[in-house]
């Protein structure tokens, strides 16, 4: 006798479903760690732009700042640099009053031997929270997952 090889139609039906059902889980985990992964690269932007501010005023002797208008979500940094934060990401800023000149902008100074006027960045989306540090007396940013008190 000559058996036909193959998959029967039920066969592949079953197979089609188990694939798109996987499918669809893949999506919605992939979908649940976007926010988070927004978060989390706005935090690293902000920190590494507050490094590359101080980098500056180490290397060229001269004192650099950072600024973040917690507002309109935008940020400029040392050499013209500046970016935008995603509407989505709540902020909050601690710094130096005598470095704010306006109630909704945060301004982090550098000095050229490397300390800072010092402050306090969260980024947070919903129950998830990034917090940036600038020490005053060093001028050392650090990035610690979790709220903080601003």
């Amino acid at each position: 006798m000559n058996r036909a090889r193959g998959l029967s139609l039920l066969e592949l039906v079953v197979v089609v479903a188990l694939v798109a059902t996987l499918a669809g889980i893949g999506a919605m985990v992939i979908g649940r760690a976007m926010p988070g992964q927004q978060l989390r690269y706005a935090a690293r932007e902000v920190a590494g732009e507050l490094r590359f501010t101080r980098a500056q005023a180490l290397a060229t002797g001269r004192e650099q700042v950072f600024r973040l208008d917690v507002q309109a979500r935008q940020w400029n940094s040392a050499g013209k640099r500046s970016g935008e934060l995603p509407a989505e990401v709540e902020i909050i800023a601690t710094t130096a009053r005598e470095e704010q000149p306006a109630r909704t902008e945060a301004v982090v100074r550098f000095f050229p031997e490397g300390a800072s006027t010092g402050g306090r960045i969260v980024l947070r989306r919903g129950d998830a929270a990034w917090r940036v540090d600038v020490a005053w007396l060093t001028g050392e940013v650090t990035l610690t997952r979790g709220e903080g008190r601003p």
